[in-house]
């Protein structure tokens, strides 16, 4: 551990995949996780931080810079699944911030990788408080600005979501489909084909 930098002080010598064998047994618990931290062990603060934190949010900015590094976690996509339905406000923003950074930054995922991101959104959609309102439109955004394929899927989400009884999901569908359509976004898609053409 000292030769790859890490301080092995407090350390019970726990593997980092039977550590995180031990968070999916676990599942959300803040409880625990606070008592994890503050046990001082290495590889339970380890286990503890990713809920001590996104629990401690109070503000979007910390919220969405944080989301911005649990995005490349391996556990990322089980705790968007886990957040999302969360009923406090930034730690369901989290989840849908994480989802708009995934769709710009995980360059490997497949197209159909996205769908269960569309359907967490069509659940979150109905929750008016504004910061997760507005991480909801984020995230359909992202993945609708990501290639051309994924652009018609969000685009036919963001119709159906405006049909819904919601205020929030009317705005949310509005202001995505004035992005999604708009002539920027199809430049990028075209810019982006002519490129793939020339060194194909």
């Amino acid at each position: 551990m000292k030769r790859f930098g890490i301080n092995p002080k407090g350390t019970l010598g726990i593997s980092i995949p039977t550590l995180r064998r031990f968070a999916r047994e676990i599942g959300r618990d803040h409880d625990l996780a606070l008592r994890l931290w503050k046990s001082g062990f290495h590889e339970a603060r380890i286990l503890a931080q990713v809920e001590r934190w996104v629990n401690d949010f109070d503000s979007w900015d910390v919220c969405d810079q944080v989301a911005a590094l649990f995005e490349q976690m391996p556990f990322a996509r089980k705790k968007i699944r886990q957040w999302a339905a969360s009923d406090r406000e930034f730690v369901k923003r989290a989840a849908f911030a994480m989802i708009a950074g995934v769709a710009v930054h995980d360059t490997a995922a497949g197209d159909g990788q996205y769908e269960p991101f569309l359907q967490l959104i069509k659940r979150g959609l109905t929750d008016d408080r504004n910061f997760v309102k507005k991480a909801v439109n984020w995230a359909l955004r992202g993945i609708g600005k990501r290639n051309r394929r994924l652009n018609r899927r969000a685009i036919a989400v963001a119709k159906e979501i405006a049909l819904m009884d919601s205020s929030a999901a009317r705005w949310i569908a509005a202001d995505a489909l004035r992005e999604l359509k708009s002539p920027a976004v199809r430049q990028r898609f075209h810019a982006a084909r002519r490129s793939t053409r020339s060194t194909s």
